[in-house]
């Protein structure tokens, strides 16, 4: 597979992309959405290929769930398409403009980034959310997916592409590599004169890998150590569901709690409640020794290294802190900039927690599982940013654009 004539076919498809108009881009959304749909038991039967080998390889059952496609989920996959479809088209809108003394009208106009390279792990969902999103923002977008979906990479990026070409739009915006070989990702880590942004979706040791070894801007997003607070306001019973739903829904997810911290002042009514909600949802507990004192049911002892860990599986951390002061030190010195949620009663506390923990999502009296483009309202996601620039958390078509200045005038020269 020769990389760099891969990147100049995706080079040339971003430049035709700026000549088309909004209302084709969602044409083509459309069309795709339309072949994904056509395309459903082709794409169903690569995956049954890729969860096949899965099994051999002894991928856990947390990332075989992330893996794993059926009709619905294609369906869903489908859906989303049609979502990003009806989405604003922020291609040429004016941000901002002011007119200076001298006359001059001075605007922000929003343009696409040009090429997205899009390196992921496990999770089929991300080669037609980024499609959808990168198509929506005028980008063109290489995918490079892991071992373990590639089969099922490669059919919904066949049928992508041939949406794209039923709707007269060029084929290699969307270009998924059929090899998952390294030196391949390596090669194409260093197209700077093609590509203009990197988004690794996966394990921390891509995430790192990524950013160690490319020459081209990369959006990072270590961990997921996403934690759940209970207030000593919290209403209990909303509490109990807000932690379950949060760990147990889908443990996998990056946006899955990690750590519950619960008062002090409610832990006696609150610790052995929670803790056999989550035992009996196949949760495994490691708790501090408060907790094991007042579980009622079997915790393992918490250990320094359960503060950092983003399990993805049906494992959870939990710790019951002095007041709220120490639950914001606890995410503040362990948290990884994902999701914190905080469940109270008292708006005054919530007011605080919003003020003062700046991870990209905070989320009150909500579980952490809604930190996702698609229920953000974005259409979908093509990740999660947990560095400040030049996006931060789920990043949907707008994360994929930049302003330039337009500046109009009538003679003006500079004095």
């Amino acid at each position: 597979m020769n990389i760099e004539e891969l990147c100049q076919r995706a080079v040339q498809a971003s430049r035709a992309l700026t000549k088309t108009t909004a209302a084709q881009r969602s044409e083509g959304l459309r069309s795709i959405a339309d072949a994904i749909t056509a395309r459903s038991s082709q794409i169903l039967e690569a995956n049954a290929v890729d969860l096949a080998n899965a099994r051999e390889m002894g991928l856990s059952k947390s990332m075989i769930d992330r893996l794993a496609l059926d009709e619905m989920r294609v369906a869903k996959l489908a859906s989303a398409v049609r979502e990003v479809s009806n989405l604003k088209d922020l291609i040429g809108e004016t941000v901002s403009e002011n007119r200076r003394p001298n006359g001059l009208l001075v605007s922000k106009v929003r343009i696409p980034l040009g090429v997205i390279a899009m390196i992921f792990e496990s999770r089929p969902n991300v080669t037609s959310d980024a499609a959808s999103l990168c198509l929506r923002s005028c980008n063109a977008v290489i995918l490079r997916g892991g071992k373990e979906a590639l089969q099922s990479n490669l059919a919904l990026g066949e049928a992508i592409r041939a949406g794209l070409e039923k709707a007269g739009l060029p084929i290699d915006a969307v270009q998924v590599l059929s090899t998952t070989d390294r030196a391949a990702m390596q090669e194409l880590l260093q197209q700077e004169a093609s590509i203009d942004l990197v988004i690794p979706r996966g394990g921390e040791g891509l995430i790192r890998y990524v950013s160690a070894n490319s020459r081209i801007p990369v959006i990072k997003h270590y961990k997921g150590v996403c934690h759940v607070y209970v207030h000593k306001d919290a209403d209990l019973e909303m509490a109990c569901r807000i932690a379950e739903n949060a760990k147990a829904s889908r443990p996998g997810v990056c946006n899955a709690a990690e750590t519950i911290l619960i008062d002090e002042a409610i832990a006696a009514r609150f610790v052995p409640m929670v803790c056999q909600t989550l035992t009996d949802a196949g949760v495994e507990i490691r708790g501090d020794a408060q907790t094991q004192e007042l579980a009622g049911v079997p915790v393992k002892q918490a250990t320094k290294a359960d503060w950092h860990a983003e399990y993805l599986d049906t494992i959870v951390a939990m710790r019951v802190v002095a007041d709220f002061d120490a639950a914001v030190a606890h995410i503040q010195q362990f948290g990884s900039n994902h999701t914190e949620a905080i469940v109270s009663g008292n708006s005054a506390i919530t007011e605080q927690f919003k003020a003062v923990v700046h991870s990209s999502t905070v989320v009150v009296n909500a579980s952490t599982r809604f930190a996702d483009g698609g229920e953000l309202g974005l259409g979908a996601e093509i990740g999660i940013s947990t560095t400040k620039l030049h996006a931060y958390g789920p990043m949907g078509a707008e994360g994929l654009t930049a302003t330039k200045f337009v500046v109009q005038g009538d003679g003006q020269v500079r004095t």
